[in-house]
């Protein structure tokens, strides 16, 4: 109080003496938070940023890899039509046959072997067959356009040729399983030429009674010219089969089928070939039946003038 001393009285100060201080105190913090928020914002957009860029990374790494595989597969694709044709030498030695020898063939097709004490020889070829089967179907059109056959499904030519080839091939199939549960030794190469052959007797037989249409000649060559053909094939089978229960069921059941497919391709169109010549010859006409008729009345001297001539005359 005296003396120049100055003396701060402490409950005097106002309460608001250093807010200044401590609102930039405040304000600090505050933008430092802020400042702190917003650098965790950026971290987490790039952390999405990155992620997404992961996942386009990812799509393109795939992408790569399917393109890759689709070429690959497509590559192998490519090399194996390729080195199919390159492999076409394989079914050379099936077709590489002289006109000479597939004539010979024919030809023994209709003799029936007698030895069957060792197994026969059978041609391991298929250009033969192959040609006799498309004869068999030429043959088979050729009596389904006489017959005028109507298929409702498909085309004369695709029946023709569905029935022909499903006829080789299936019952060669069938036969040649049926070998194998036999213990017959027979391969199936082999069995498709046998079978083949056996359909030159049946082209025989179909050509001459599709033109000539008679009943007792197609027995007369069902029995003939498709017995021969059947014959052979039997023979040739039980020459090559041991057992005689297996001989019986093996070459009954192919004589079966091969006599039975002759008179299916025979009676298949007989009636439509029928009906056309009934119309030729008219069986619809009514038979000759009498009808009585009027005689007109004739006078007595007519008669007696008749009557006097035949008596001068005798």
């Amino acid at each position: 109080q005296g003396g120049g001393s100055a003396v701060i009285d402490m409950e005097n100060m106002d309460d608001t003496s250093g807010s200044s201080f401590e609102d930039m105190g405040e304000m600090h913090q505050r933008m430092k938070e802020e400042e702190e928020e917003e650098e965790g914002e950026a971290g987490a957009a790039e952390e999405e940023d990155g992620e997404f860029l992961g996942m386009k990374g990812l799509r393109g790494q795939l992408g790569r890899q399917v393109a890759d595989q689709m070429w690959q597969v497509g590559k192998r694709q490519a090399s194996r039509a390729f080195s199919l044709y390159a492999n076409i030498d394989i079914l050379r030695p099936y077709f590489d046959v002289e006109p000479v020898q597939v004539r010979a063939r024919l030809l023994e097709s209709m003799i029936p072997v007698k030895m069957i004490n060792f197994p026969q020889k059978i041609a391991g070829e298929l250009y033969g067959p192959l040609m006799l089967v498309f004869t068999l179907v030429a043959i088979l059109l050729h009596g389904m356009k006489t017959s005028d056959t109507i298929i409702r499904e498909g085309t004369l030519m695709g029946t023709a040729i569905g029935t022909c080839f499903g006829y080789w091939l299936g019952v060669s199939s069938f036969i040649y399983f049926l070998a194998y549960l036999c213990n017959a030794q027979i391969t199936m190469v082999q069995m498709l030429s046998l079978l083949g052959y056996g359909l030159f007797g049946h082209c025989i037989t179909l050509f001459v009674t599709y033109n000539i249409h008679f009943h007792s000649l197609f027995y007369i060559f069902w029995l003939g010219v498709g017995g021969l053909s059947t014959l052979r094939m039997v023979a040739v089978l039980v020459s090559r089969t041991v057992g005689h229960t297996q001989r019986l069921i093996l070459c009954g059941t192919l004589a079966a089928l091969h006599m039975l497919f002759l008179l299916y391709l025979h009676f298949a169109y007989h009636k439509v070939v029928e009906g056309i010549l009934d119309t030729l010859e008219g069986p619809n006409m009514p038979p000759f039946q009498r009808v009585a008729r009027d005689i007109p009345v004739v006078s007595n001297a007519v008669l007696n003038t008749t009557a006097k001539a035949i008596a001068l005359t005798l």
